[in-house]
């Protein structure tokens, strides 16, 4: 495929004019012209120049159902017609938390946000109102929203994130306020875990993870360390809070903690249960959540709640609940399909590449190395060749979120998975390797 990018470029230009930075989100800006979607549908994008895209962003990855899933459009429409915006209680509020509650293994309670970086911030309250602790432990290369208190040690320079057993709190960005109540630690490694709460024992309101990392790589937890995890948490009276924005009903109708078998307290959910429309989630045991019922804890947001975007969460999760051995069925086979090609392409290619993931969601690094377990081994991966990966694909006609993350959904074909592996191959050739 040949693309021509003439509309998008004079759209750019444009942009650059009247908004900062030519885009409205920094995980959208590229080296060369950004993708100017005209509209999609199943498993393709097709771009304001006319060129098809075979897509495995999927908004980042929520379109679990594809884009644009019939039931979801027409509980939107549905509703779009009957209201927008009430700051008022409505009927499908409380259909979708009873079934939320029944799918998710931790869920009692539940409260409603717009958007993952809410839900975050309203866990971290809720954490700290709940134990009368000062402290949230996070895990560095973990991302839990963008707001002030969270978004440190995401993807630190090395030079700047402290020893390995022991980070420190590196910003995401200027203008953030020290993280005075913050403590870092790796990932999958249960004795600086340990030896950290003991450091803060008594002040450590919740440990906070992505149960699979998936804003990092795709990076799977070693077996038998969440487990570990949430008997640390037990043992220091602290709470163990899910960030499941991603991998909530991706990987099970439960999220990651029915995939893993691990009951966090908390649990924040993402646009996924909605198919990709503005609707977060805020989960957990019923003891912990009444402290919002008691008005102890404030939670607010003329949004929560809103009721197009509960309407579509209502058509997604009946889908995903009802039809769960079909859906589950299809995004692993469709996912360990990909990843199977794309480590015979890489073979074929000469190129040392590693494929690892669940299969509904993925990552491809490149290294030789044959694991990838924390943020520090993925910071030693060639990111700047998976750069030069992504732009290559793209040319190709298929798109995969720049960092190397591969979405898979049910409108994505056998068909479908066979053409991207014969374009990766032929992208991979492409490269200056070595």
């Amino acid at each position: 495929m040949t693309r021509t990018l003439d509309v998008s470029r004079d759209l750019y230009t444009t942009a650059q004019r009247y908004i900062a930075g030519g885009v409205s989100s920094d995980a959208r800006r590229t080296a060369g012209v950004p993708l100017y979607v005209d509209r999609a549908s199943g498993a393709r994008l097709w771009d304001v120049d006319g060129n098809t895209y075979l897509d495995y962003v999927l908004g980042q990855g929520p379109a679990l159902l594809g884009h644009c899933p019939p039931a979801v459009v027409e509980a939107v429409s549905a509703q779009v017609a009957r209201g927008i915006v009430y700051s008022a209680q409505h009927a499908a509020e409380a259909r979708v938390a009873e079934r939320l509650c029944a799918m998710v293994p931790s869920a009692e309670r539940v409260r409603f946000n717009t958007v993952g970086s809410e839900a975050a911030h309203a866990a971290w309250r809720l954490a700290r109102g709940f134990t009368g602790r000062p402290k949230i432990l996070k895990f560095e290369g973990h991302y839990h929203g963008w707001l002030d208190p969270v978004l440190y040690s995401v993807h630190p320079s090395l030079d700047d994130a402290g020893p390995q057993d022991h980070p420190r709190p590196v910003p995401g960005t200027a203008g953030q306020p020290p993280a005075a109540d913050l403590v870092i630690c790796p990932w999958n490694d249960l004795d600086a875990l340990a030896r950290i709460m003991d450091e803060h024992a008594g002040q450590i309101a919740a440990v906070v993870t992505e149960p699979v990392l998936c804003n990092t790589g795709a990076i799977e937890p070693d077996p038998g360390y969440l487990q570990a995890v949430r008997e640390l948490c037990d043992r220091h009276g602290s709470l163990l809070i899910f960030d499941e924005i991603i991998t909530g009903f991706r990987l099970a109708p439960g999220g990651a903690q029915e995939y893993l078998g691990v009951s966090p307290d908390l649990s924040v959910f993402g646009k996924a249960m909605a198919g990709g429309m503005q609707v977060s989630a805020l989960a957990g045991r019923a003891a912990v959540m009444d402290a919002i019922s008691s008005g102890r804890v404030a939670h607010a947001g003329t949004f929560n709640s809103q009721p197009v975007g509960i309407a579509a969460a209502e058509a997604t999760l009946r889908i995903l609940d009802e039809q769960r051995e079909e859906v589950y069925g299809t995004l692993y086979a469709r996912g360990r399909q990909l990843m199977t090609g794309l480590r015979e392409a890489a073979a074929k290619a000469g190129v040392p590449m590693l494929v690892d993931g669940p299969g509904p969601v993925f990552q491809t690094y490149f290294t030789d190395a044959p694991a990838v377990r924390d943020y520090r081994d993925f910071a030693r991966t060639d990111r700047a060749m998976m750069g030069r990966l992504h732009a290559a694909l793209l040319d190709r006609g298929v798109n995969m979120v720049p960092r190397g993350l591969w979405f898979l959904s049910t409108a994505h074909t056998e068909a479908d998975v066979a053409a991207t592996v014969d374009v990766f191959e032929d992208a991979l050739r492409s490269l200056p390797l070595g």
